[in-house]
């Protein structure tokens, strides 16, 4: 019996901390832990807020921890890896934990398979809708000086003139041996690797560029055919 009033005295108190946090006006900390489908923790997801991208990512122990204003509703991650989206309804909460379960294994029926493919801006980039398991309004973030370009390929081949672009193949001239079966470039996007840029849009990008060489190696071994850099627009 005692044992339970300390649970529910404790309980109360978490309610109050909550409810103190939300009605103060003030902004608020929500923390929580992002798993993928087989309970191991992701690495560099990104945390959205009310479908606003933030500069906050996922520890290497997937954790993470974001402030938000008291009238935030919608909490979001997103793996850039897999390019998988996930929202929970704040609704008070101060801990949300997300769990990815593998979409790309559900079927699609001939009759929704347009649909599924329509894509939807999340923010800093766009998603297939059936990689999405809930649904999210889209979002026009800021513009920025890459806007004109149609697509983020055509942004690449412009903005950077030393970068071969074949296909979705993204190579950086010079910087590696037509010898090798591992040529590609490798590409972080605000300091996470990524394997393709199809999500990202050129108008939420705010600055990118190349490194080779001595300038490169700083990120390992994958940088010796060069690393592309993209810095995406905040909120």
């Amino acid at each position: 019996m005692k044992t339970n009033k300390i649970f529910l005295v404790l309980f109360i108190l978490t309610l109050s901390c909550s409810s103190f946090a939300q009605n103060s006006g003030k902004k608020y900390y929500i923390t929580g832990q992002v798993l993928d489908a087989n309970g191991k923790p992701i690495f560099g997801a990104k945390v959205l807020v009310d479908n606003k991208s933030t500069d906050v990512s996922t520890d290497v122990k997937g954790n993470y921890k974001v402030k938000v204003k008291p009238d935030a509703t919608i909490l979001s991650v997103f793996s850039l890896s897999s390019g998988l989206l996930i929202n929970e309804e704040i609704n008070g909460r101060v801990v949300i934990n997300f769990k990815f379960e593998d979409a790309m294994s559900q079927s699609v029926s001939p009759q929704n398979a347009n649909k599924e493919n329509e894509e939807v801006n999340i923010g800093y980039g766009t998603i297939k809708k059936k990689n999405m398991s809930t649904k999210v309004p889209s979002y026009d973030g800021q513009k920025s000086k890459y806007a004109a370009y149609q697509n983020v390929y055509d942004m690449i081949r412009a903005e950077l003139p030393n970068v071969q672009v074949v296909g979705d193949k993204i190579r950086v001239k010079g910087a590696y041996d037509t010898n090798s079966s591992q040529i590609d470039a490798m590409i972080l996007v605000d300091g996470v690797e990524i394997s393709s840029v199809d999500g990202i849009i050129p108008r939420m990008v705010k600055s990118i560029s190349v490194l080779t060489g001595a300038d490169a190696s700083i990120y390992g071994v994958r940088s010796g055919h060069g690393v592309i850099l993209i810095t995406l627009v905040k909120e």
